[in-house]
């Protein structure tokens, strides 16, 4: 897995999988942006425009859209 990936994570300091999800990209050693929808109104607004959904987290891994703490899903798309 090292090909470079960009992701964003969009997330909140308080929701569990958020911390799940950023720890697996951590543990892989591949490097993402933790956007804050709790405090960045923007971010919040671009999750939604991207997802559909409220609910947190969202990642985006190269254009394509996650919702939730999917390791399986996320495998995938990093191969």
């Amino acid at each position: 897995m090292d090909t470079k990936h960009t992701i964003t994570i969009y997330s909140t300091p308080t929701c569990p999988y958020c911390v799940m999800a950023k720890e697996f990209f951590t543990n892989k050693g591949v490097e993402f942006k933790d956007l804050n929808v709790g405090a960045d109104n923007a971010a919040a607004e671009e999750m939604v425009k991207k997802s559909g959904q409220m609910g947190v987290p969202v990642i985006d891994i190269d254009g394509k859209i996650v919702v939730g703490f999917r390791p399986d899903v996320f495998e995938k798309f990093l191969a």
